[in-house]
């Protein structure tokens, strides 16, 4: 199994792109101005509690407030408010824990207004982004999260993750963490601590450590809506979850950006620095990988199957639902019933990757093809919980009710991936009248004519739809060899999937566009 990851960054955003097998399987979007990522910690302010709800409204700077329930206080919540209002008074000399004493645990079953009060300061940690009209949900157990281990003040406890699997490799982590460990902190030992050497889960709870003392001095001067700490960008957050053996390459096209994550993966996986490479292409990064095209496959209402089935993906308020359709999918089995089971399955593990990719989540139901056969409906239910199993979300999955529908929730802690896959008419902008298409080329030519003549322009390069450039590179005596002939001067012609049908634009040798 092989991975990779491809990263384009433009002045507005860095957008990743993970691919397994070459099929893009995840895209995250960060904007420069991203804030309120899933692990950032803030400074808030309790603006109102709600009894009703057991649960608090906080201002963290955001323009809706911030939702605590009494659950996400957290069985140590008074342990860690006490620290940290030691802290904002100047009382707490040092970040480490290990001359404080741990308070009782809250009640679980308690009442929010027990413990807090309206105006309150109070460190507090993002779970869930703002999603819609929803300001974050946020939490007041504050833990930092490394590649191996997760670091939970005020506590003794360690955990492993159910995931490994062999006692030997459980009771070696336990013994090790046990040993290194500061005290009044927990450690909860992520999966890809398994078989990994002492040094290096050594390292990632000495870079945790760092990280708590980063936070501590932030939180000692800090004012209300003030966030203290901020997880790494995007990037290197999926590099910190995900990075393995697997991983094959990692192409940036950005030249600062490929320094920094060379210097990031170097730190945590030195065997791995050589895979990342900068892309220098002369088309864009996503269109010379072929990625616009999978974005464009998978982002719209209809999603194809390679046998000629496809799904019909629609969002509600309330949820997702899925409907799959064999379409004029070429039957090669000798009973209907096999061939629905065939596409079902294919269909399965679309949805499993598109869900990922689009990162869906709340209430999902997927209305598979009918079948009567008990053993197929069990068989589709365990292929679709295996093509599920790459999935990083928590997810739950119901089996086929007597109509053949699957019901599925899935955990959504940042708003859903959207990309627009329709376009509109670049001739009409969505009026409904165009220019005859044939005018395009007029238009091309006397663009070519003003860069050439007018401003004496060296290389010359068109972007424009693919259909467009097989139109003018068709045939010996095409229309680009007779634009060499006219001008004397060669003018290169790109297909760009991204580009509709009717757009183009000139640029230099450094993809830059020409103003015309």
């Amino acid at each position: 199994m092989q991975y990779e990851l491809v990263i384009n960054s433009t002045p507005a955003q860095v957008v990743l792109a993970l691919l397994k097998e070459k099929k893009l399987i995840e895209i995250h979007q960060e904007d420069d101005d991203s804030s309120f990522n899933v692990g950032d910690v803030y400074l808030g302010k309790i603006r109102k509690i709600v009894p009703s709800l057991n649960a608090a409204f906080v201002d963290v700077g955001y323009e809706k407030d911030a939702f605590l329930h009494y659950h996400d206080l957290g069985p140590r919540f008074k342990s860690m408010n006490k620290y940290v209002q030691q802290t904002l008074n100047g009382k707490q000399s040092t970040s480490k824990l290990g001359y404080n004493k741990i308070e009782a645990e809250i009640d679980k079953d308690g009442k929010m207004k027990d413990h807090l009060s309206s105006k309150q300061l109070m460190a507090v940690q993002v779970i869930k982004e703002p999603i819609s009209s929803k300001g974050p949900r946020i939490s007041a157990e504050v833990t930092l999260a490394g590649r191996f281990l997760v670091l939970v003040p005020f506590s003794d406890k360690i955990s492993i993750s159910q995931k490994i699997k062999e006692q030997d490799e459980r009771e070696r982590l336990r013994r090790l963490i046990t040993s290194i460990k500061p005290k009044n902190f927990g450690v909860i030992i992520r999966t890809e601590a398994q078989n990994q050497k002492v040094a290096e889960l050594d390292q990632d709870l000495k870079d945790l450590e760092t990280k708590w003392q980063t936070l501590y001095n932030e939180l000692k001067t800090a004012k209300p809506n003030k966030r203290v700490f901020g997880e790494m960008n995007r990037a290197m957050t999926v590099l910190r979850d995900i990075l393995n053996k697997d991983f094959t390459n990692i192409t940036v096209d950005d030249p600062l950006l490929f320094e920094e994550i060379k210097s990031y993966v170097k730190t945590i996986a030195p065997e791995k620095e050589n895979i990342v490479k900068l892309y220098k292409g002369k088309v864009g990064i996503f269109e010379d990988t072929g990625i616009n095209k999978q974005i464009k496959a998978s982002f719209g209402k209809k999603v194809n199957l390679p046998s000629g089935g496809y799904l019909i993906i629609e969002h509600t308020e309330a949820m997702h639902v899925v409907d799959v359709n064999s379409g004029n999918r070429k039957s090669t089995a000798q009973n209907q019933e096999q061939n629905a089971l065939e596409t079902n399955i294919e269909a399965a593990e679309e949805i499993a990757r598109v869900l990922r990719l689009r990162d869906m989540g709340g209430i999902i139901v997927v209305d598979f093809i009918d079948m009567y056969a008990r053993e197929n409906n069990k068989k589709l239910t365990e292929q679709f919980k295996k093509a599920m199993k790459g999935d990083r979300a928590k997810y739950n999955i119901i089996p086929p009710s007597k109509f053949g529908v699957i019901e599925l929730t899935r955990q959504r802690v940042r708003p859903e991936t959207e990309i627009k896959t329709a376009e509109v008419c670049a001739s009409c902008n969505g009026s409904g009248e165009v220019q005859a298409s044939i005018l395009i080329i007029d238009e091309i030519e006397n663009s070519l004519k003003f860069l050439i003549q007018e401003m004496k322009s060296k290389t010359i390069i068109l972007h424009v739809h693919p259909f467009i450039e097989a139109f003018l590179k068709k045939g010996v005596k095409s229309i680009q060899r007779s634009w060499f002939i006219k001008h004397k001067k060669w003018i290169q012609v790109r297909g760009i999937t991204k580009l509709g049908m009717v757009d183009f634009k000139f640029v230099n040798e450094n993809n830059k566009p020409y103003k015309v």
